[in-house]
């Protein structure tokens, strides 16, 4: 029978309620299952709360000293992972009914990799100050099998992806990346170049985690800097729009232009991305602007 291993890391949440949620629909994978759940340096509070999950049969937590981040701890729950599959989860993940499972299991056939997706609520929240991030969620990420599968790996998504063991260890994250973002477009690149095929499926988790717009604008810098940090480092990530329209302007030598043009707009900027009423159009040109003064 094939086991399956849920790798879940744990960062100022309270996981209870995704791993009940597992748990109810560990049978439809018709295999051994086990719950992995590390929490990687979090508040006591949640800590405390999170610890209920060890007394449960098929799941294992635990608690790391130190934050270490998103690449080194997934890394470590994948190496004392017991099973032939891994389905990589983040913690602010809520499941979409009750064939979660199912459906993986009935699709594990198709790829060594599969891709979920990811969704959000359909009606903005009510707090302002989480309408950025409900907006680039609705708007940039939660998109359709179809349309991921034209771009497979330019595509993934470590959140709710479901991979072979063997193929996630050999290839890793890379754990030169400590701040937020691009793990998946390394990752994703690291899969092409292997030869080894993506499959995307309808499939999505919920998105129950948003991020106030001043956290989400940081978070956004920080993915920034890790792209410049992997094409330069690697030559990744030319193909990305973002990167791609920096560097024709670099080409064209307009690129010293626009981030001046720009730096005189960027209060404005700002003030419009914490407002209620955001534009993804302002935040294209925001990343833009970062991407640039990064590369001068």
């Amino acid at each position: 029978m094939i086991g399956l291993s849920v790798l879940i890391p744990v960062f100022n949440h309270d996981v209870r309620p995704l791993v009940r949620a597992l748990l109810a629909q560990v049978p439809d994978w018709h295999g051994p299952v086990e719950i992995r759940c590390l929490d990687d340096g979090s508040q006591e509070s949640f800590r405390v709360l999170n610890r209920e999950l060890a007394e449960l049969p098929g799941v294992v937590y635990a608690e790391l000293e130190r934050n270490v981040g998103r690449a080194a701890i997934r890394n470590q729950l994948a190496a004392t992972a017991r099973y032939a599959w891994l389905l990589l989860l983040d913690n602010d993940s809520r499941l979409p009914d009750d064939q979660f499972l199912a459906r993986y299991r009935a699709a594990r056939q198709l790829a060594p990799v599969l891709v979920g997706g990811t969704c959000y609520e359909t009606s903005p929240p009510p707090d302002a100050a989480l309408h950025l991030r409900w907006l680039y969620g609705c708007r940039r990420e939660a998109r359709p099998a179809a349309v991921r599968q034209r771009a497979q790996h330019g595509q993934l998504t470590l959140n709710n992806l479901l991979i072979q063991t063997s193929i996630f260890r050999e290839l890793g994250l890379d754990e030169s990346l400590t701040r937020y973002g691009h793990e998946d477009t390394k990752f994703g690149w690291l899969l092409r170049r292997a030869g080894i095929t993506v499959c995307h499926l309808d499939n999505p988790v919920l998105h129950d985690g948003l991020e106030a717009a001043p956290v989400f604008l940081q978070k956004t810098h920080d993915a920034v800097r890790n792209l410049v940090q992997l094409y330069r480092a690697e030559g990744l990530g030319a193909d990305t729009r973002l990167l791609g329209a920096a560097l024709r302007l670099q080409r064209w030598g307009l690129s010293e232009a626009v981030r001046t043009t720009f730096s005189l707009r960027q209060t404005q900027v700002q003030r419009n991305l914490l407002s209620a009423r955001p534009s993804l159009r302002q935040l294209d040109a925001l990343k833009l602007y970062w991407l640039l003064t990064e590369l001068r």
